[in-house]
């Protein structure tokens, strides 16, 4: 059994059981957080598709931990005119674990 949901502007396919890297949500480390907009469950080869999203459909998840990805360099030159500017970026991230799939 899989699903397609929409967390935090961004689809997924998860599963139960699974650990997800997603964009900082709130919440405390431990806390059971839940997902209405399912797009899509696919349950024992029976597959029901949501228009955009389905009712009654909850994805449930539980946090893990709050962390920081890795660090992307961002490096921009002009050539022979001596502009150079180099900048980072570290994105904040929740890792969740998927608890449950109902529909």
């Amino acid at each position: 059994m899989y699903a397609i949901v929409n967390i935090a502007g961004q689809q997924f396919k998860v599963a139960k059981d699974q650990h997800l890297f997603v964009h900082r949500l709130q919440g405390d480390e431990g806390a059971s957080i839940e997902f209405d907009n399912v797009l899509l469950v696919e349950d024992g080869g029976k597959i029901s598709v949501g228009a955009p999203s389905l009712a009654g459909a909850v994805v449930s998840a539980k946090i893990v931990s709050h962390l920081k990805g890795d660090k992307v360099i961002v490096f921009k030159k002009k050539r022979r005119k001596g502009y150079k500017k180099k900048n980072g970026h570290r994105q904040y991230f929740t890792k969740i674990q998927i608890s449950g799939i109902s529909l």
